[in-house]
Formats: structure tokens, sequence, C-alpha cells
């Protein structure tokens, strides 16, 4: 079964008096690419956060982000905003719109206060146990929401790969009836230009040779067998356990080296035409198989 890299979950957990959320996203990458953002508290933890959250994901790019919300009267009553860091944000963002030619935010204080750092407690330095347990708690809930998100969009890609592999099939059946029609006009042009040589002799039997040899460099059943088991083995591979997006591509790559040899040979309109229909499946394919981990 196929899994996408890309995906989306959060979770919300209450302990004390903080409300943890957590949000993650992620995006096709050749390789993992995490970035984690925490609040100051939970520093500590990243590290044992990060470990977790690659072990699952294994592939992708992906953003996890980490906020806290204090519920509680008495913690809200020690919480300060950092004026300093929301001055540094809200020059940053200045010199961004400058540069970029963007506009700067209608609403300053919706924008600013979302950043880390900007809301501190002066009453909590870090994270007690029950805290930790509550983070990692909210990390996992919001992971496995990413990877049923995942999953169903890995049936997707399965649904969409079965149709254009389907399409390839019958494209590639739809070639047989030109291959014996392709033959019979190579040779009948090849003994219609010797006619035409005035008082050409020739061997006939060493002609019937090369002509034989001619015609065998230009058979395609070679190509077209190897092109059908290529699909067979996209198909098998789709069935196998999660994790085969990399062995999908290279099945990909060689699918379209015996599509590009069946064209060069063809030598015939219909079939050429068949072969860039073919191309137009397989590309589509091999830009949907960047998205499968």
């Amino acid at each position: 079964m196929l899994m996408s890299m890309t995906g989306f979950g959060k979770a919300t957990v209450e302990v004390t008096n903080k409300r943890i959320n957590i949000e993650i996203k992620s995006l096709n990458s050749k390789q993992m690419d995490l970035n984690v953002r925490v609040p100051h508290i939970f520093r500590q933890e990243e590290l044992h956060l990060r470990s977790y959250a690659t072990g699952i994901l294994e592939r992708g790019k992906a953003d996890i982000s980490v906020t806290i919300e204090n519920i509680g009267s008495d913690i809200q009553a020690a919480t300060t905003v950092n004026t300093s860091a929301m001055a540094a944000y809200k020059k940053q963002i200045e010199q961004t719109s400058a540069e970029l030619g963007i506009a700067v935010p209608s609403d300053w204080y919706s924008v600013l206060m979302r950043f880390p750092d900007v809301l501190s407690n002066d009453s909590v330095a870090e994270a007690d146990e029950t805290e930790k347990e509550a983070l990692m708690t909210c990390a996992r809930n919001a992971i496995e929401q990413l990877m049923l998100h995942r999953r169903a969009e890995g049936a997707k890609l399965e649904e969409f790969f079965g149709k254009r592999i389907a399409t390839i099939r019958e494209l590639l059946a739809a070639v047989e009836p030109y291959e014996r029609e392709r033959i019979e006009k190579i040779r009948g042009r090849i003994e219609e230009g010797l006619s035409k040589i005035p008082v050409a002799e020739y061997d006939k039997g060493r002609l019937e040779q090369e002509m034989i040899f001619y015609i065998e460099k230009l058979d395609v059943n070679e190509e077209k067998q190897r092109l059908a088991q290529h699909l067979n083995y996209f198909m098998e591979t789709m069935e196998a356990p999660a994790g085969q997006g990399k062995k999908l591509g290279f099945i990909a790559q060689e699918m379209g080296r015996e599509i590009n040899t069946l064209g060069s040979k063809s030598n015939h309109a219909e079939m050429q035409k068949i072969v860039v229909r073919m191309k137009d499946a397989l590309e589509q394919i091999k830009e949907q198989v960047l998205n499968v981990m």
C-alpha cells in the first residue's frame, strides 16, 4: 500500500494551566528534512521530539509547530509580553516587506503574538515531567493524524497510478496491428527503390539476408516484453509495504527507456502517435511518484 509524503495533522492536550497545541505538515522531499519550533520551556525536549518524529515520518519535508496557551488565571497574571522580541520581529517583517515589495500586516498584534518567545512566563523556567509527558502525547496524536492523511493521499495515488498503467497497457496492445503492416511497407519501399535503379544487378539471396537483418534491427518485440514486465513490476511494488517511492521512480525510468526505444524503432506514423501517448501517461506517473514515500 502506498503512502504519500504529503499530510497534515494537529492535536491539543491540556495539562495544569496550559493547553499544548501541535500542528505538523509535510511535503515531498528526497530525504527527511524536519523543522521543529517549540516554546522556550520545551527546549530540552526538542531533540526527543525531533527523534521521535523522524522515526515515524521517515521521508519528506516536515514542519512541527508547538504552541502553548495559558488557561489558568494565576499563570496568565504571571505572563509578560517580550516587547524587545516583538520589536525585532516587526523590524524583520518591515525589511522583508521592502525587499519583496509586499504589504506589511494590517493587524500587527495578531501577527507578532504568534512568534516564539513573544509571550514569556516568569514563573516557569522549564517544563515539569507532567508537561513533558503531555507534549509527547500531543505529538503522538498529531503525527497519527498526519499519517492517516498520508495513507488517504496514498490511496488516491494508487488509483491514479493504476489508471495510467492500464492506459499504457492498452496502448502497448494497440501497437501490434501496425507491426506487420510496418514491416511490409519497409520491404515494399526497399524493393521499389531497387526497381527504379536502371540495369541494377544484385544477388537476390544476399538482398534477402540484408533485408532480414535490417528488419530485425527494427523489431520491437523485446521492448514490448520488457515494458510489459516493468508495468507488472510497478503494480506489484505498489502492493508492497509503504516506503517504495524511490523504487517506483527507478521502475518508471526503465519504462521510459523501453518506450523511447519503441519510438525510435517504430518508423510508422501511427505507432509514433501511440508512443507519444505512452510518454504522456508516463510523465504523469513520474510527476506523482515524487510524492510517494
